[in-house]
């Protein structure tokens, strides 16, 4: 009998030796490897998928336009809901994930990892690689992740988020020096900087912003006009050696004919209009900046200003902010402790949070990066920056950007950190005012579908019924007015967002009347497949109907393939 189990355990020994074996030949001979570790919250996501419920308690309002999100749970399950909800709407992402430096600083599976774990590489990777992959499907086309790294991961992360995102696709690292004073205690180099790797989703549409981060060179840029601020910059072209001389380059020498009150041109001579030329205050013939029709482009543009100076019409361009960006950035301002530590202890009123970022850093990114209505993601949000920049730089721009926060509770950071310092910022605290702004706050919890693969009748109907707040962040639109056993419905000044939960549709036309006088009407209506109610209404042009569960069940079974 002992013989007959030895052999079997033998034989179940090679049979999971072979598989691994299979599993290895499968893999890729070059570039980054690592072994796999299985992770409690996706393999959990198999049977559950995660949904958000709002706590309605923490809402802050101050009528902005744009509602600001905050996501209280773990982030892979907060990036699974926002596969569904915002699949290709994040302008930005910015992450400054734990930096897996042994220091038992975060947790696979509920275990704090530390220098003695032999997988510790390996967990890390699997953490990361799961999450990237999923904020990959976020951004736009023309979108920008920034990871916050030191020296401890920057290889393995680089490599990774080249297999990720594209080699093809990286901007660049950049060298924060963040502590110039170095850390005390260290052996050999004492660290002063940080690394930060810039990715864009597509590099061929993606396009930074026309900033200049320098203050010295800001002031450069001292004269207002309706589009904002600019510096003046004489037309004649006065750099690039021979080729500025009119010798050398005689079509860029011709006559500019200015009017006598200085405001219009033309590349014909007409009547009581001046004559100028690109030559020198000494006399030396150059050539323009431009040939003829790209100046007139530019005068049509509101770019060109003349002036008179010395009996001469003197031609300017005007220049809008924008820097040559290196990859070493020192600023003063980006020092952590007394830009990002201090900062946070005066809106907390005592250190609750190790390591905070500069904010002036975090507006930094944001300002290079995107746009005044882009939406930014966070999803190792910690003690909030990346809220606190996109406020102050919407302040300061009258910008319109959404930030989305994401971050779990452990050690109560999101209810004591997260959360008070953005309620604060937008309120103000002490003798600092109010930024203004808005918090929705949610957190994420697990839905029971018993077998994602092939989700029972009645698991679909429960996830329906409690998906309503997962479809108003999808739609934008956050107020419920109503809800019952058949629908549910949330409204906004431009929306009207209704989910109808039953097989049963007798209810149905009721609802729909109901619905049929608001301006735009999002219809999200419970059926067995995808695509069953789409042209169900077509009489109704303001109602668009969507199918409901089945499109959420599909994005977490290809989030299912992913892992």
């Amino acid at each position: 009998m002992t013989n007959t189990n030895t052999q079997n355990e033998l034989k179940h020994r090679i049979t999971e030796l072979e598989a691994e074996i299979s599993i290895l030949k499968q893999q890729k001979k070059y570039g980054l490897v690592w072994e796999d570790k299985a992770e409690d919250v996706v393999t959990n996501c198999v049977s559950s998928v995660p949904v958000l419920s709002e706590v309605t308690s923490k809402k802050v309002s101050d009528n902005m336009p744009s509602e600001n999100i905050i996501i209280e749970g773990d982030n892979y399950h907060a990036l699974s809901v926002l596969n569904y909800t915002h699949r290709k709407k994040i302008d930005l992402i910015y992450i400054d994930p734990p930096y897996n430096t042994g220091a038992r600083d975060w947790k696979y599976n509920n275990d704090y990892v530390d220098k003695e774990d032999s997988y510790r590489h390996s967990k890390w990777l699997s953490f990361m690689a799961k999450r990237l992959l999923l904020s990959r499907n976020l951004l736009t086309e023309e979108g920008f992740i920034a990871c916050a790294i030191d020296h401890y991961e920057l290889f393995t992360l680089g490599s990774l988020m080249d297999n990720i995102f594209g080699e093809q696709n990286r901007i660049g690292i950049v060298t924060v020096v963040h502590k110039p004073e170095g850390r005390q205690f260290a052996n050999f180099l004492s660290p002063s900087n940080e690394f930060m790797l810039l990715y864009a989703k597509n590099k061929q549409s993606a396009a930074f912003q026309e900033v200049v981060l320098d203050k010295d060179k800001e002031q450069e840029f001292n004269l207002t006009d309706e589009n904002g601020n600019y510096k003046l910059k004489n037309f004649i072209r006065l750099t690039d050696g021979k080729y500025s001389l009119r010798e050398n380059k005689p079509d860029g020498f011709y006559p500019i004919y200015v009017s006598a009150d200085l405001k219009e041109f033309s590349l014909k001579k007409l009547p009581k209009y001046r004559e100028a030329l690109p030559i020198t205050d000494r006399g030396v013939e150059r050539v323009w900046k431009t040939f003829g029709d790209t100046f007139m482009q530019k005068v049509a543009n509101g770019a060109i200003v003349a002036r008179e100076e010395n009996e001469r019409i003197v031609l300017y361009e005007k220049l809008r902010p924008s820097q040559v960006l290196v990859t070493h950035w020192n600023k003063t301002e980006y020092h952590g402790y007394h830009f990002g530590t201090k900062i946070l202890e005066e809106i907390l009123g005592s250190k609750q949070f190790d390591f905070p970022k500069s904010l002036h850093l975090l507006k930094d990114v944001v300002k290079l990066t995107t746009k005044p209505n882009s939406v930014i993601l966070d999803f190792f949000a910690g003690s909030g920056t990346t809220g606190h920049a996109v406020l102050e730089l919407n302040k300061e721009d009258n910008g319109n950007r959404q930030f989305i926060l994401c971050t779990n509770n452990e050690n109560k950071i999101a209810e004591e950190v997260t959360y008070p310092r953005i309620k604060k910022v937008i309120k103000g605290y002490g003798d600092v005012a109010g930024l203004g702004g808005s918090i929705r706050y949610y957190k994420t919890k697990l839905v029971d579908v018993e077998k994602l693969q092939k989700v029972p009748d009645e698991k679909r109907l429960s996830l329906t019924y409690q998906a309503g707040e997962m479809i108003a962040l999808r739609e934008n639109t956050f107020d419920e007015v109503e809800k019952n056993e058949w629908w549910q419905v949330f409204s906004s000044k431009e929306k009207t967002v209704a989910i109808y939960f039953q097989e049963d549709k007798k209810k149905l036309r009721e609802l729909v009347k109901k619905l049929s006088n608001n301006q735009e009407v999002a219809l999200y209506v419970f059926s067995w497949s995808k695509n069953e109610y789409t042209n169900e209404f077509a009489e109704y042009t303001n109602i668009r109907v969507e199918d409901i569960p089945e499109p959420i069940i599909e994005v977490y079974k290809e989030i299912n393939r992913l892992k």
